[in-house]
C-alpha cells in the first residue's frame, strides 16, 4: 500500500495488495447447492461467425462422451442456444434455486429465453442489468454436479466478457472466428483481451472454413483464404478445428436437433476440453 494511499482505490493508479483484492470482489458466489468442476467461456471477436453453433456442437461433444455437461448463455440480448437444442419449455424455480431446462441428451441449460414469457420479444437492458443477470445464472440457478458448463458469450470484448473474466472461474475459452482477413483483426482484440485478464486460451476455430464441392469433393474457399494460422502463430495458438460450411448443422440448429449430426466436425476442440 502506498505511503499515501486515500483508501479510495477509484482515485488510486497504484497496483498494491489492497487493489487487487478490490479488483477480485468481483466474483460471484456459486448456488451453494451448486457443483460446477470446469468452466469453458466461448467468445468471438464479432457476430456472425457460429460462436453459439460451437458452443452447442462442444456441449453436444462432451455430454456424448459422458460428462455432464451444462451451458450457460450469456448472450442475453441474442440467446440462440435454446432454439439449437429445441427446448421451447420454461424454466421452473426450486428450494435449490432456478431449475435449468434439460436437452434431449440431458445437458443443462439456462438462456433467458426460458424466463421470458414470450421469447420473440427483445432485450432492451443497460450493460449493467445484462452483466447482472449472467451474474444470476451463475449465482441463483440450481447446476447440479455438473463436470463442464460452456460459457457461450456474446461477441467482442464489452460489459458480458469482462463479467465472465471477472465474476466465474473460467478454466479456458475457445475463440471462434471466420477466414475473412477483417476478422482476423478483430480476434486479436478478444485474443487480447483475454490475456489481459489472465485467462488461458485453448485454442481457436475457424467456422465456415471452406466449402466441399458434393461432385468432386474439392474444398472451396468461399469467403477467401484463411489467415487463422497466422494469428494463431502471433498469439503462440494452436488452430483446433475449421468447421466447413454444413448444410447439415445449419438444419440441425433451425430444427433443434444439434444433438444427432451424424459426426462432430470439432472433435479436436471436444478433447483439447475434456483433457483439461
Amino acid at each position: 500500500m502506498s505511503e499515501n494511499c486515500t483508501n479510495d482505490c477509484s482515485t488510486c493508479g497504484e497496483n498494491c495488495s489492497s487493489r487487487r483484492e478490490e479488483q477480485n470482489s468481483f466474483a460471484a458466489n456459486l448456488n451453494p447447492y451448486s457443483s460446477v468442476k470446469k468452466v469453458i467461456g466461448i467468445m468471438s471477436g464479432k457476430g456472425g461467425v457460429g460462436k453459439s453453433s460451437v458452443t452447442a456442437l462442444l456441449a453436444a461433444g462432451a455430454q456424448k462422451a459422458g460428462l455432464k455437461t451444462a451451458i450457460l448463455d450469456a448472450d442475453i440480448t441474442g440467446p440462440s442456444i435454446p432454439k439449437a437444442f429445441g427446448i421451447t419449455q420454461k424454466a421452473a424455480g426450486s428450494d435449490f434455486g432456478i431449475l435449468p431446462e434439460q436437452s434431449a441428451s440431458g445437458i443443462d441449460i439456462m438462456s433467458i429465453n426460458l424466463l421470458l414469457e414470450n421469447d420473440k420479444e427483445p432485450v432492451v437492458w443497460r450493460g449493467p442489468v445484462i452483466a447482472g443477470t449472467v451474474k444470476q445464472f451463475w449465482s441463483e440457478v440450481f447446476w447440479e454436479n455438473e463436470d463442464i458448463m460452456f460459457v457461450d458469450m456474446p461477441p467482442g470484448t464489452g460489459d458480458v466478457p469482462l463479467t465472465v473474466f471477472q465474476s466465474l472461474p473460467v478454466d479456458g475459452i475457445i475463440v471462434v472466428t471466420s477466414p475473412q482477413e477483417l476478422v482476423s483483426m478483430i480476434v486479436s482484440k478478444a485474443l487480447k483481451m483475454a490475456e489481459l485478464m489472465n485467462i488461458p486460451i485453448i485454442g481457436l476455430v475457424e467456422n465456415m472454413s471452406y466449402a466441399v464441392c458434393p461432385d468432386c469433393g474439392k474444398k472451396i474457399n468461399i469467403f477467401g483464404e484463411s489467415h487463422i494460422d497466422e494469428i494463431a502463430e502471433e498469439h503462440d495458438l494452436k488452430v483446433l478445428d475449421k468447421i466447413p460450411l454444413s448444410p447439415e448443422i445449419a438444419a440441425a440448429c433451425d430444427s433443434g436437433t444439434i444433438e444427432s449430426i451424424s459426426e462432430n466436425p470439432i472433435k479436436n476442440t471436444v478433447d483439447a476440453v475434456i483433457s483439461l
